[in-house]
Formats: structure tokens, sequence, C-alpha cells
């Protein structure tokens, strides 16, 4: 009988899970409020755990999970407004 084939994870996938994966550790938010952002859901200004230390601390994160280079020219403070915005960001670094 032949075995079903192994499920495999969109590289979008693999970064939407790493990125809110991080954003609970670096945050210290529960998953299930990092579960329910969206797009729109604002990040930068509108968490108070979201400062700047933690923007240091999720760029290694995502450098050290998703095995990628994020130079200093590539950030922009707009990509950090919003989770849409921030995935749309790792989406790009996984895929350059």
């Amino acid at each position: 009988m032949q075995q079903p084939a192994p499920k495999t994870t969109e590289p979008g996938d693999a970064a939407e899970a790493a990125l809110r994966g991080l954003l609970r550790d670096v945050l210290g938010l529960p998953q299930s409020r990092v579960a329910r952002f969206d797009e729109a859901t604002p990040l930068f200004g509108a968490l108070p755990e979201f400062d700047s230390m933690a923007v240091a601390t999720l760029l290694t994160g995502l450098e050290e999970r998703l095995d990628i280079l994020i130079e200093d020219d590539d950030v922009e403070a707009e990509d950090f407004m919003t989770y849409g915005r921030l995935l749309a960001f790792v989406r790009r670094k996984t895929a350059a």
C-alpha cells in the first residue's frame, strides 16, 4: 500500500509561522493574541512591548530561524507598522 505524500509547507507558511512565534517569544504575548493578528493589526507604536530593542531582537531571530541575512538598508520603519507589512517584509526576504 502506498504511503501518502508528506505535507509540504509553503515558504510563506514557514515565514508566517516563524514571525508569529517570534512575536510571541520576543514580545511575551500569549499565543492566542498573536494568532488573532491579521494584515491590519498595528504593531510598532501600538504595542508597548514592541520597542526598538524588540525590533532588533525580532530581526536577529528571523535571521536565525529562517536562515536569512537582513542588512540595515533592507529595513524600513514602515515595515513594522502592521502585522501585514511585517509579514510581507519577511516573505520578501525569504524569497530573495
